[in-house]
């Protein structure tokens, strides 16, 4: 047998000897050069790629297209030997979906409105329901088709199908506004036109489901009700995207659109909003030195437009009705002076412009900040945030005016119940100003999103919308005699807010018996504590080598997005840990932690973030050579320059339709910016602005002879930043840092808006993940 035995040895090193070597690495594509200079403000610099943006240059635009082509092949052929891994991530993911993608229940007056989808249909259809004939109405799905099978009726009213509109819009339906009248008679809406790439305004009797010969319009911004659904405002834009036309439109009659408001200037814009009684329209008028804000009677919309407040600054602010009252809720400057976070003013609507008066509901204390509000007939809900916990409360209307202004502390401020680790809540879409029910969607880092119908009379609450990732299915709920949740929250003193119990936990689809949660402050390089979340699987080891991915945005005031999103099971179920960098220029914590990361100071947004990513490593949460960054739009900027700065911190990286050529983006815009874009990022006219910008610019700041992480760039040619920003930074990253086949930087383009697509949404994170596991676990 000895002699068998090492004859079979022999041959099989015999054909490992003969086993062709592996093909060598794809090789990326090279753009064409054609360097141009460029001046401004004493700097001269040189940019190579340049040409990419020339949009009226056929031959540039033809030259693009085949290198987008070769950047496609090129991705295409780096990630060839992942595709199995693809497939099952995509698998993963898509089947984690729910399959019911229709919208719960929402009642308003007498009608239940909500949107389903039908089988083999891409799109939904709106439709409604008489809520006095479904007492036992659990989900839209029942009865079939909206056909009760014990009267022999057809009890549901198809309003709008998009499918359809896909049809007249080119195949595509996409929805920016929509708009119920308070009469409950017309539909306003605006669908994208992709021949005109506008906003079209069109008008739906419900009753007919004919569309109305008039108003119809392009580039509609905005819309409000007026004359109890008689009447429309719309406003439309001019061809820079600057909202500056307000139009008034009789629903049925044959007359010209009037035009109510023109603004000349081209640094201000104009925004419309009903009041959530119908008995106003506010007209916001702002720019980046002064805001204004204007009431039109609803009942009389001809009758002029009457200033109510104003102040020389750019300010947020949001008008509401409520008997015989005005509350404004803002963030203007307070004598002069910049303030750190939203304020509510109450005035009487029938004080003369010249001598009005506004209260304030003051809150005296720095910790606790006003995030949102919304108002019903008889309740005012605030969502606030002290420290970093994040709550849902009501207080009893009409607040207590007329005695010198209203402290918050005084009043009985009832809290609503909450699932542990939230993270966010936004309000739902609460139209019905007379119900006492109120809906807000609850997020979690560790729990899919719920969507909540809180009663503020009696603190009773009932997830109507969630879905169960333990045993893939959805809860959409509605009706006396449905099977929903429905839960009492303590009544509590300001002093002493209340969550849900620890045995209610489980009522909220939580998943924090599988997944963890914690929280961090890390000191950045100037000692500032910044936020950091992380999430990971309660089964993995302290000793494991860990990889992870590290999130931020910190842009424009916004909250990062630190919503449970199911695609992200995929990562977590294999040891990676995400975590989510509050840095500052983000939302959530006061007006100064966002001007603390803009403009000059947008350098303090990128260090912390790295200052995180540094943390992840030392306190061995991440493996140091395992760190993925992650950046969304503004995010990419974030991460792009976290890199130019630290290469060697991150082993790999996803920036999703970045920004990330600065200087020339923010100097000769091909796309239309505004107002906020330049205060978010700086004015380059401004010298201390210019040479912040050019401090930070991703494009600007690429280092040479460095080796870089791998990254792959994903980008649309509709997104807001054109393709051209992504294609430009791979090409020079590519110049100028050092080769290295194992860390390719890649380019993906997607041809659709996939956020729109829920299928192709999964594909594209299936191959984020894929190339993440790819560059990090290899």
């Amino acid at each position: 047998m000895r002699p068998l035995f090492r004859f079979a040895a022999v041959a099989r090193r015999h054909c490992k000897a003969s086993r062709p070597p592996p093909p060598p690495p794809p090789t990326p594509p090279k753009a064409p050069k054609r360097p141009k200079k460029f001046n401004f403000q004493g700097a001269t610099w040189e940019d190579p790629y340049s040409w990419m943006s020339e949009l009226k240059d056929k031959v540039a635009m033809r030259h693009m297209d085949v290198y987008m082509e070769q950047e496609e092949k090129y991705t295409e052929a780096v990630m060839s030997d992942s595709e199995p891994l693809r497939h099952k991530l995509h698998f993963e993911m898509a089947s984690r979906m729910p399959y019911d993608l229709s919208t719960p229940p929402l009642r308003w007056g007498p009608w239940l409105y909500y949107r389903r989808v039908e089988e083999a249909k891409p799109y939904p259809v709106l439709c409604r329901r008489l809520a006095s004939l479904n007492d036992d109405f659990i989900s839209h799905n029942y009865p079939p088709a909206g056909f009760d099978f014990t009267t022999g009726k057809t009890i549901e009213q198809k309003l709008l199908d998009y499918n359809q509109e896909a049809e007249r819009f080119g195949g595509y339906a996409y929805e920016e506004l929509s708009e119920v009248s308070p009469n409950h008679h017309f539909l306003a809406y605006t669908m994208y036109d992709k021949d005109s790439g506008y906003f079209k305004l069109s008008v739906r009797n419900l009753n007919s489901g004919s569309l109305c010969s008039k108003p119809q319009a392009d580039r509609v911004s905005n819309l409000a009700w007026a004359k109890g659904g008689q009447a429309l405002l719309y406003v439309v834009t001019d061809q820079k995207m600057r909202p500056y036309r307000m139009y008034y439109s009789l629903i049925g009659s044959t007359d010209e659109d009037v035009l109510l408001l023109e603004e000349s200037d081209e640094n201000v814009h104009v925004s419309i909003k009903h009041t959530k009684d119908f008995q106003f329209v506010t007209v916001n008028t702002f720019s980046i030195t002064s805001s204004k804000v204007f009431l039109i009677n609803a009942a009389d919309p001809l009758s002029g437009l009457k200033l109510v407040w104003e102040c020389d600054a750019l300010a947020h602010c949001i008008i509401e009705h409520h008997r015989g009252y005005l509350y404004l809720f803002t963030d203007a400057p307070k004598g002069g002076r910049s303030v750190d976070c939203h304020y509510l003013l109450c005035s009487p609507v029938d004080s003369p412009s010249s001598t009005r008066k506004w209260e304030e509901l003051s809150v005296d204390d720095p910790n606790l900040i006003i995030e949102d509000i919304d108002f019903s007939d008889k309740y005012l809900a605030l969502i606030v945030r002290e420290g970093r916990k994040v709550q849902l409360c009501s207080i009893g209307l009409p607040l207590p005016f007329g005695k010198g202004g209203v402290k918050l502390r005084k009043l009985d401020l009832q809290y609503l119940s909450l699932p542990k680790n939230v993270c966010q809540i936004s309000p739902g879409p609460n139209y019905d100003f007379f119900s006492s029910v109120m809906r807000f969607i609850i997020s979690s880092p560790v729990m899919p999103d719920a969507v909540v119908d809180y009663d503020l009379a009696t603190g009773r609450w009932n997830i109507i919308q969630q879905q169960n990732m333990l045993h893939d299915r959805t809860r959409i709920l509605y009706g006396k005699n449905s099977a929903s949740i429905s839960v009492d929250s303590s009544k509590s003193e300001c002093s002493s807010p209340v969550n849900a119990n620890s045995e209610d936990d489980h009522l909220w689809n939580d998943l924090s018996e599988f997944y963890t949660c914690e929280q961090y402050e890390v000191p950045s390089f100037d000692g500032v504590l910044i936020p950091l979340t992380i999430v990971f699987a309660r089964n993995n080891k302290a000793e494991d080598k860990k990889p992870g991915i590290l999130h931020g945005h910190g842009a424009y005031g916004e909250l990062l997005d630190k919503r449970w999103h199911s695609e992200l099971k995929s990562l977590l179920d294999r040891g990676w840990v995400i975590a989510y960098a509050d840095v500052r220029g983000g939302g959530g914590f006061g007006k100064k932690w966002h001007n603390d990361g803009k403009r000059t100071k947008k350098q303090n947004s990128i260090n912390d973030y790295i200052s995180c990513a540094k943390f992840l490593i030392r306190e061995n949460i991440v493996h140091e050579n395992k760190l993925a960054g992650w950046g969304y739009s503004a995010g990419g900027l974030l991460v792009a320059s976290a890199i130019n700065h630290s290469p060697d911190l991150f082993r790999a990286a996803v920036l999703k339709v970045p920004f990330l050529d600065t200087t020339n983006t923010l100097l000769y815009p091909i796309l239309p910016l505004i107002a906020v874009d330049y205060e978010e990022f700086g004015y380059p006219g401004n010298l201390d602005d210019f040479c912040a910008i050019r401090e930070y610019s991703p494009y600007d700041n690429i280092r040479k002879d460095v080796l870089y992480p791998a990254v792959l760039v994903t980008s649309s040619f509709n997104t807001r930043f054109g393709v051209w920003e992504a294609a430009k930074w791979v090409a020079r990253v590519r110049d100028l840092s050092i080769y290295d086949p194992k860390r390719p930087i890649l380019l993906n383009l997607t041809t659709d808006l996939v956020e729109e697509n829920r299928y192709l949404q999964s594909k594209e994170s299936a191959l984020e993940a894929t190339f993440l596991i790819k560059m990090v676990e290899s």
